[in-house]
């Protein structure tokens, strides 16, 4: 396993750039052919749009659909990100579907109409990456990092100025690094990571970098572009805009088209394949399919074009982040409860939301001094099969296998829909299960999972959301108590290390009573009200149940409910 640790001040291992030059990054080279790739991605569309609704009737109702939907948003959920023309433009196509209602033959002119919208969903999504722009939000993170991390740790007057800590004294990148590098050479690479924090696309922006790799393509949430400092980094950073709100049929064709067209021209990927931050703390248990269908479709159409030729390679490669705290927990933890328990569940308005928030909390963040980890996976095809350095797929029984014939029928590379939907789903367990397996346990997260199963153990009667409304005078666990379930967890933890069932951070596995202390300094340290502290008495104590839930979930599924 490739690890790169930090030893005190020490120069870390750096990794040289895989390409010389970001002339040669595909991501360039997609930027400068950006109008013709915007002309595919729509031509595409198109071409599976009409082909999905023959009849005119069909192709009319899907355009009502996605007016009534769109004109829906606007009016109830509008952010400040959407075009300026959003309203006229939607109020267009509504004058001219009314007005084709008492024309006889209008399927060329609703084909016109869908061509229009079709159009404005792919500028609105597609990235526009820039060499300059890149290599300047490289430097501003580099630098505005680095400084908080000497002024926080060297508290003497110039200690900002200074170079003395880098962000991997504060980011610690563990696992697959050196296949990773390999594979970004041979094949284009899919990253999947887990998803909790605005903070994951920054972050994982800069690991690529950090790693020597060309920049990724990825989808960002177009909420993230209402935050001004986040959208110069995405645009920046190589992101293209995901719209969760438009849920209709010709928007997500669009996106669909666009991810697979972008991956097929060698645009090594990112997509957080759960879809949005993880509401509850928990590590994804089910995932989102469309993009990552993207990936499959986008194989097959490389093997078709190079029947018998070498055909490009796409690698999925797992990511799990972790972190001691997530800045929106008590929000998203909020909405978790409030959608799983409908009425019985109030929800209060707890937002990060504006530039201002979001610098203070990069701030506090460093000031505290908290670690992040990121584990790199093993790569694997897209039929969830493990492959060496070489990129060469290794099944089960240690053979190897070609891919190629995962996608042939009648002794040639064929299109079908249901076959590659059911790989799509058998990809989906696997990176779940990968998720676990690299998923690196830090003592936050275990004294806040052993916290909660104590006092949940101890009012099982009560359903969870009336267990959540219990008063914190009657929350109070003695530390003897807490200090013999919790090492009885840990031991459970440490086997399953040894079994690869889940990954470890060094500092679990030090002396019980520092283990503790550290992971109880460290579980929500930004919130200002603490989900697990000391009292004066020395007994576990929380301030927030609700938060203290969201990061005891992060342990959810691996079974350590029986040792509590």
């Amino acid at each position: 396993m490739d690890i790169m640790k930090p030893k005190g001040n020490s120069k870390h291992k750096s990794y040289k750039p895989i390409l010389p030059g970001t002339k040669d990054w595909p991501v360039v080279q997609l930027s400068k052919n950006r109008k013709n790739f915007i002309k595919r991605v729509v031509e595409e569309t198109l071409v599976g749009i009409k082909e999905a609704n023959p009849g005119r009737q069909e192709l009319r109702e899907e355009l009502e659909t996605t007016l009534y939907r769109e004109r829906l948003r606007i009016k109830e959920n509008p952010w400040r990100v959407d075009p300026s023309d959003d309203y006229r433009f939607w109020e267009k196509v509504k004058n001219q579907l009314v007005e084709l209602t008492v024309e006889q033959d209008a399927r060329e002119k609703e084909e016109d109409i869908l061509r229009r919208v079709v159009t404005r969903y792919a500028h609105e999504i597609a990235g526009n990456f820039k060499r300059t722009r890149y290599r300047l939000a490289r430097e501003i993170v580099k630098f505005g990092f680095a400084r908080l991390l000497n002024a926080t740790r060297v508290k003497r007057f110039g200690a900002f100025f200074r170079n003395k800590y880098t962000l991997r004294d504060k980011i610690q990148i563990r696992g697959k690094v050196k296949q990773l590098r390999k594979l970004a050479k041979q094949g284009t690479v899919v990253m999947v990571p887990t998803h909790f924090s605005n903070l994951d696309s920054i972050l994982i922006g800069w690991i690529i970098h950090s790693l020597g790799l060309p920049a990724f393509i990825y989808g960002a949430g177009l909420n993230l572009f209402n935050i001004k400092i986040f959208a110069y980094f995405m645009n920046s950073l190589g992101a293209y805009k995901v719209d969760r709100r438009k849920k209709n049929a010709i928007y997500i064709d669009t996106l669909k088209v666009y991810s697979k067209l972008a991956i097929e021209e060698g645009a090594h990927s990112l997509f957080f394949p759960g879809g949005t931050r993880s509401r509850s703390g928990k590590i994804e248990s089910t995932l989102k399919l469309g993009l990552l269908g993207t990936a499959m479709e986008a194989q097959r159409s490389i093997y078709m074009k190079y029947p018998d030729g070498e055909a490009r390679k796409i690698f999925i490669v797992p990511v799990t982040i972790n972190y001691n705290f997530v800045l929106e927990a008590p929000a998203l933890i909020h909405e978790h409860l409030k959608s799983q328990g409908g009425e019985k569940y109030y929800i209060e308005s707890d937002e990060y939301s504006t530039s201002y928030n979001m610098i203070k909390f990069l701030i506090k963040f460093f000031t505290k001094g908290s670690d992040i980890s990121v584990s790199i996976g093993s790569g694997m095809d897209l039929l969830g099969n493990y492959v060496d350095d070489d990129g060469n797929s290794i099944d089960n029984h240690g053979r190897f296998i070609d891919t190629r014939d995962y996608f042939v029928s009648n002794g040639e590379v064929s299109i079908d829909r249901q076959r590659e939907e059911e790989y799509t789903r058998r990809l989906s367990r696997i990176i779940v299960r990968e998720f676990h397996r690299i998923n690196r346990v830090f003592a936050s997260h275990l004294v806040a999972f052993v916290a909660f199963r104590i006092w949940r153990k101890k009012h099982d009667k009560l359903d969870l959301y009336d267990f959540l409304r219990l008063p914190e005078e009657e929350l109070s666990i003695s530390y003897d108590e807490f200090k013999e379930v919790f090492s009885r967890a840990r031991q459970a933890v440490l086997k399953m290390k040894t079994q690869n069932k889940v990954n470890v951070a060094a500092h679990l596995k030090g002396q019980l009573d520092e283990v503790i202390t550290l992971g109880l300094d460290n579980v929500g340290m930004y919130h200002s009200k603490r989900p697990l502290l000391r009292n004066k008495a020395g007994d576990i104590i929380t301030r927030d149940l609700n938060t203290l839930y969201y990061y005891h979930n992060r342990m959810d599924g691996y079974d350590l409910e029986k040792y509590v």
